[in-house]
C-alpha cells in the first residue's frame, strides 16, 4: 500500500491491486493545486468546502460521506461518528473518523477531529497500523491535543495533517508544534506499508506534498 499527501487532510491511498482511495477532496479555495487524479472511492469526513470536493475527482467515484460499516469488495470502510470541535458539534457540526481495512492494515483518518477520543471511539477505531492526524488547531485539535490522540490510539505510523503551509492562508498553526513532540520523525514523499513490515511500535512520518511546484515541505 502507498500513502501520498495531496495537502491539507487528503491523501492518495493505492494498493497493491491498482485500486484508489482519496480521503476529504478539498476545493481551490484552500490554496494547494487541485490533483485531478482518478480514484475508485472518495470518503469525505464533513461538508465544508476544505473536504467534500468530490467534485474534482474525475470519473463516477464510489462516494463514503455516512456513518457505519461500508464494504466495497476488498475494502471495508467504517465511519465513526465524532464532533469537530469540543463542544458536541454545536460549534462546528459532526464529523466522521474512517478506519479503511485493505491488504490487512488498518488506516484511520480523523477527519477535522476536534476533542480527544472518548473510550468508545477508542474501542471502534480499534488497532491502528497508520494514522492520519490534523495537527493545526483552530477548526481542528492543536498539536498538544493530537499528541494526546497518538497516545490514546497508538499507531505504528502517525501521519500529520491539516496544518499551515505556504500555499495556506487559513489561520491554523504549522505542523512544527507536533513535530517537535516526536525528534525522530522522518520525512518521505510517500509512505509505502504492508502487513508484512516489522514496524517498530510508533513512528511519526510527514510526507512531502505529492503534487505542486513548490517544495517549501
Amino acid at each position: 500500500m502507498k500513502i501520498q499527501w495531496l495537502g491539507h487532510a487528503s491523501f492518495l491511498i493505492t494498493l497493491a491491486s491498482g485500486k484508489k482511495i482519496i480521503t476529504d477532496p478539498f476545493d481551490a479555495k484552500v490554496g494547494y493545486p487541485i490533483p485531478g487524479l482518478h480514484a475508485g472511492i472518495v470518503t469525505v469526513s464533513h461538508q465544508h468546502f476544505d473536504h467534500n470536493a468530490v467534485e474534482n475527482v474525475p470519473g463516477r467515484p464510489v462516494i463514503v460521506q455516512e456513518e457505519g460499516l461500508h464494504s466495497l469488495g476488498e475494502i471495508k470502510i467504517t465511519g465513526i461518528p465524532s464532533y469537530h470541535d469540543t463542544v458536541k458539534g454545536n460549534q462546528r457540526g459532526k464529523n466522521i473518523i474512517f478506519t479503511i481495512e485493505a491488504e490487512g492494515l488498518r488506516i484511520c483518518h480523523l477527519g477535522d477531529l476536534g476533542h480527544v477520543l472518548n473510550p468508545g471511539q477508542v474501542e471502534q477505531i480499534g488497532e491502528v497500523d497508520v494514522l492520519l492526524i490534523p495537527v493545526g488547531g483552530y477548526f481542528t485539535i492543536d498539536a498538544g491535543t493530537a499528541v494526546k490522540v497518538v497516545e490514546q490510539l497508538k499507531p505504528k505510523i502517525a501521519v500529520p495533517m491539516h496544518y499551515k503551509t505556504s500555499y495556506v492562508s487559513l489561520p491554523i498553526n504549522k505542523v512544527d508544534d507536533f513535530l517537535s513532540h516526536y525528534p525522530e520523525y522522518r520525512t518521505e514523499r510517500e509512505l509505502v506499508v504492508s502487513a508484512e513490515d516489522a514496524l517498530p511500535p510508533m513512528q511519526v512520518v510527514r510526507l512531502r506534498l505529492c503534487l505542486g511546484e513548490k517544495n517549501e515541505l
